[in-house]
């Protein structure tokens, strides 16, 4: 009788561990099709848009400011105000793996910089004709030098000529504030000596900036001090945005076309292809014992065709539409006004 309870005991044991074992393994597998399904979601999306929703289909300027959504743009979708997106939540808006798709639409109803951004670095004579230009020899390092985060602006927000610039005329050629469309990298991890080699796997993505310039500010020796900084940090002179096209390995953005229009003029054009220093030198040169936080974003540099270069040179002015925009990412409008 002891014999057969023990061996009943024992059965009763190895089931339970068989049972365990069953929902253990059931478990995984529900965690794993879950991951598997975030995955493929995640994979799915390339562009994403930050905005505030319409409060209703017909009110094309009403929206509601209280909450600000993500949303994931289709490829054949442009960036602008009354599009319907498909909203999605996050852990981390630096992780796609995180992203999990709803099945719920809202319509833009206000464009928003695409990211709450940390710091700004640009790039400046990045471009070989924009250094012939510029008169200026060709750098052996990046020139690097920054915007304040005051001056970011979104898509159809309207650039200020301030009011201690010189203001530009159809009937003079003085003037000084300039444009110069950028593509943007924008940094997800936080990084510090990254080598060339692996300064990609810190890049969340990409977007288009405006540089907007006062050139007397910045040219001028006894206003800049013989520094940039100044010229380049007016309230409203970095329009970002309208999106962000997601790093990963289809995405060469060493090869994509970028433009400048102002009133319908198209001033610039040029390829990515032609920086002197390419997106991994730019990363890794920054990083170099400098801390980049996710949420930093970095101007590349302008190609050729700026306004205070040309015969006559071509200054925004009140009332002005100045279009920048990247192949296969979007374009950002903004209106001048003076102050």
């Amino acid at each position: 009788f002891v014999v057969a309870s023990i061996s009943l005991l024992m059965a009763a044991r190895s089931l339970q561990r068989v049972e365990n074992l069953i929902a253990q393994l059931s478990t995984n597998t529900t965690q794993s099709s879950s991951m598997s399904t975030a995955a493929a979601a995640a994979t799915s999306i390339s562009r994403i848009v930050r905005f505030y929703a319409s409060k209703n289909d017909d009110a094309k300027n009403s929206y509601d400011d209280s909450t600000a959504y993500y949303g994931v743009l289709q490829a054949d979708q442009n960036v602008s105000v009354g599009t319907s997106v498909a909203l999605f939540d996050y852990d981390n808006i630096y992780d796609p793996t995180t992203y999990k798709l709803r099945a719920v639409q809202k319509r833009i109803g206000k464009l928003l910089a695409p990211i709450d951004v940390r710091n700004i670095y640009c790039v400046g004579l990045n471009y070989k004709f924009h250094a012939k230009e510029s008169q200026m020899a060709l750098p052996k390092y990046p020139v690097i030098f920054s915007k304040p985060t005051t001056s970011i602006i979104a898509s159809n927000e309207d650039i200020l000529i301030p009011k201690c610039a010189i203001k530009a005329s159809d009937t003079s050629e003085d003037g000084e504030v300039d444009y110069e469309v950028e593509l943007v990298i924008v940094i997800g991890k936080t990084c510090k000596n990254v080598s060339e080699s692996d300064a990609m796997q810190y890049i969340f993505g990409y977007s288009v900036a405006n540089d907007v310039s006062a050139r007397d500010w910045q040219i001028n020796k006894d206003k800049s001090g013989t520094q940039w900084l100044r010229g380049k940090s007016f309230d409203t002179f970095c329009p970002f945005g309208p999106c962000i096209l997601l790093q990963n390995d289809a995405v060469d953005a060493q090869n994509l076309n970028l433009y400048c229009t102002v009133n319908g003029t198209r001033l610039q054009n040029a390829n990515t292809q032609e920086m002197i220093f390419g997106i991994a030198k730019l990363v890794s040169f920054i990083s170099q014992s400098t801390t980049l936080l996710p949420g930093t974003i970095i101007l590349s540099g302008t190609p050729d065709g700026v306004g205070f270069a040309r015969k006559p040179p071509v200054w925004l002015k009140h009332g002005d539409i100045v279009k920048v925009g990247v192949e296969g990412i979007g374009e950002l409008v903004n209106h001048v006004k003076d102050e």
